[in-house]
Formats: C-alpha cells, sequence, structure tokens
C-alpha cells in the first residue's frame, strides 16, 4: 500500500479496508489500556502522532509525508475524523 489511500501489488480496497479496522483495533485496545493504566489522553495523542508521521517519513520518505500532513487539515475539516455520537 502506499501513501494515501493508493493501492498496489493488486491489493483490493476491501482488503486495504479490512486491514485498517483490524489495525484501529488494535490501536484501540492499546489506547485503553494505557488510559487504564493512568497515562494523559493528550501525552497520549501526541506520542502517537509522533510514531504515525515518523513511520510515514520512513515508508515514504519526508516529501510524501508532508504533502499527506497538507492534506489532513481540509479533511479534518470535513469530519473525516469526527466520530458522531451514539445516541440511545
Amino acid at each position: 500500500m502506499v501513501l494515501d489511500s493508493q493501492f498496489a501489488d493488486g491489493e483490493t480496497d476491501q482488503q486495504a479496508e479490512d486491514e485498517r479496522h483490524a489495525a484501529l483495533a488494535y490501536l484501540d485496545e492499546a489506547w485503553n489500556e494505557a488510559i487504564y493504566d493512568g497515562l494523559d489522553e493528550d501525552c497520549l495523542a501526541q506520542a502517537a502522532l509522533f510514531a504515525a508521521i515518523r513511520s510515514l517519513v520512513s515508508t515514504y520518505g519526508e516529501e510524501a509525508a508532508a504533502g499527506f500532513a497538507t492534506r489532513l487539515a481540509d479533511r479534518i475539516r470535513a469530519g473525516e475524523y469526527t466520530v458522531p455520537e451514539n445516541r440511545q
């Protein structure tokens, strides 16, 4: 898989989506465990962003990672990272 949801080596959109969901489940579990252990959520968020950006730079290079980061502001404003509240 290449940066910004473009697929290589015959990987299908559904395979990539399934992999992203599995990865998020792992990260959610680790996040919740860290909160349970008393780590500050803001500290976790900053560490997670640092680790993610470091990995993107290592995998795709500084220019591609910077381009991805540049587009993040618009994606955040568009609600891509907003989780709807559960209504019961």
